[in-house]
């Protein structure tokens, strides 16, 4: 099995590549334009494997997708690339047009003159994978929960861009025949996770004894998934997943943010006492602009379906996360050069919230 996966040095894009290649012993070539979220270091485990390559590209160069889907002859494209913190998006929106939207307007029309020169047989067992987000869904009152019916109200630049792709990678199938599975995931978490994201950036804050921000009362609810579950899932969909529809991936774990922040500082407590209580660490700020109150996942058609269950709860992977952390210091570390734990997403002096 021969898979291209864009975005594979970021955060999930690494870990699907390191389950293809690791645990499946596919053929993969990672593609990733190396913005600041990507590094080649959360590849240390596939670099010499001759399964493993990587070509250093944007996904909206359609010079260089072209040539690399022609060189490297796919089975499936499973496309993560996509500019993803919520943060940014509220001050940079431009960046998040031109990666999630125009860039996946690329992949997919590169997918399709690709998809038409294959032979019949090829054709068939070919999959375009759109991987997106929970957060297009918008939010959700104290109760219910996201299903693949749910209509589409996303709330911030970023939710609005991954929407717009996940209506093209839709469109595609529906007006072209192309055969593109998509899937929308709850919060992830895990190893490798870049530092600007609320669990790495409250492990690390707190190994280095600095304040840990939380966002308004810390009421906001996010169903969070371990990165490995996830990987093992998308895999799932690519190769089984109905062309044409979407599925969901949910760990069925929600979570109030201070919650998961005052477990942050419980497990740091145990692992480092030195520096602890780090609860008095937890420090409430300004809330974000249009932030969503809650999110929660429905999982069951991927359950049921595919047969697909998460290995990990929050207990389980928080404490994995966190270990992690405190001993990979030489992968996070150069990154605190790119991000130093500041404020992002702020909007101007002025500017309605």
């Amino acid at each position: 099995m021969r898979v291209l996966v864009t975005g594979g040095a970021g955060f999930i894009g690494s870990a699907v590549v390191r389950h293809l290649v690791n645990d499946k012993r596919f053929d993969v070539l990672s593609i990733d334009k190396l913005t600041y979220a990507g590094t080649l270091t959360s590849m240390v485990s596939v670099n010499d494997n001759p399964l493993y390559r990587f070509e250093n590209a944007d996904v909206c160069d359609k010079t260089a997708i072209t040539q690399a889907m022609s060189d490297f002859r796919p089975d499936r494209i499973m496309h993560l690339a996509a500019e993803s913190h919520v943060d940014r998006s509220i001050t940079g929106a431009k960046d998040f047009v031109e990666t999630n939207v125009l860039g996946t307007f690329n992949m997919l029309e590169c997918a399709r003159a690709y998809w038409q020169s294959l032979d019949s047989r090829a054709k068939e067992t070919f999959r375009f994978l759109h991987i997106s987000t929970d957060e297009v869904y918008g939010s959700l009152g104290k109760e219910g929960l996201f299903t693949e019916s749910t209509p589409y109200d996303p709330s911030s630049p970023y939710s609005a861009t991954k929407a717009a792709s996940d209506h093209l990678a839709k469109a595609w199938e529906r007006t072209y025949g192309l055969p593109v599975v998509i899937s929308n995931c709850s919060n992830n978490y895990g190893p490798f996770h870049f530092p600007e994201k609320l669990i790495p950036l409250m492990i690390i804050n707190a190994m280095e004894g600095k304040s840990l921000p939380v966002y308004g009362s810390g009421s906001n609810i996010r169903d969070w998934l371990f990165v490995e579950d996830h990987a093992k899932a998308l895999d799932l969909i690519a190769e089984r997943g109905r062309v044409g529809e979407t599925y969901n991936v949910g760990g069925r774990n929600e979570q109030r943010n201070i919650d998961v922040v005052n477990r942050i500082c419980t497990l740091m407590d145990e692992f480092r006492p030195e520096h602890g209580p780090h609860s008095r660490l937890i420090k409430c700020v300004e809330d974000r602009p249009g932030h969503d109150a809650r999110y929660a996942i429905d999982a069951t058609k991927l359950e049921q379906e595919l047969c697909w269950k998460a290995v990990e709860n929050f207990d389980t992977g928080i404490e994995k996360t966190v270990k992690w952390y405190l001993e990979n210091e030489w992968w996070w570390s150069p990154l605190r050069q790119r991000y130093k734990g500041e404020r992002l997403g702020l909007l101007p002096s002025g500017a309605a919230a």
